[in-house]
């Protein structure tokens, strides 16, 4: 029985770890769609974010952070800090959660305008 428990728990962060390195991705790509810092940062916090709840996966906390520019040709990069939630995994001695860290490189459109143009 211990050690079905113990390959759950295993298989659960092998499984956390690949959500992760998707929900980074996602972020990444949502990031490049913007052209101010700002909207970027928050759509690859909310993409990623998003990313995780609909793969099922349970953080206590999220982090997600972006660097780079969105000048075309660039690149931004988004990580994602998690958290992962064990639970009942604590009856055998494994810590009750682990943090996973991931990040993922997007290139910005190199031919997007700079600047919107106005409608008309």
């Amino acid at each position: 029985m211990l050690l079905v428990l113990l390959a759950v728990v295993v298989h659960r962060g092998v499984d956390a770890r690949r959500r992760l390195d998707d929900a980074a991705h996602q972020g990444a790509r949502a990031a490049t769609l913007h052209r101010s810092t700002t909207a970027a940062t928050a759509a690859a916090r909310d993409t990623a974010g998003s990313a995780l709840n609909h793969a099922g996966v349970v953080c206590r906390d999220v982090t997600t952070t972006m660097s780079g520019t969105l000048a075309p040709a660039s690149a931004v990069t988004v990580q994602v800090r998690c958290t992962v939630d064990f639970g009942q995994a604590v009856l055998l001695g494994v810590p009750g959660g682990k943090t996973l860290v991931s990040s993922a490189s997007e290139v910005v459109d190199t031919y997007r305008s700079q600047a919107q143009r106005g409608g008309g």
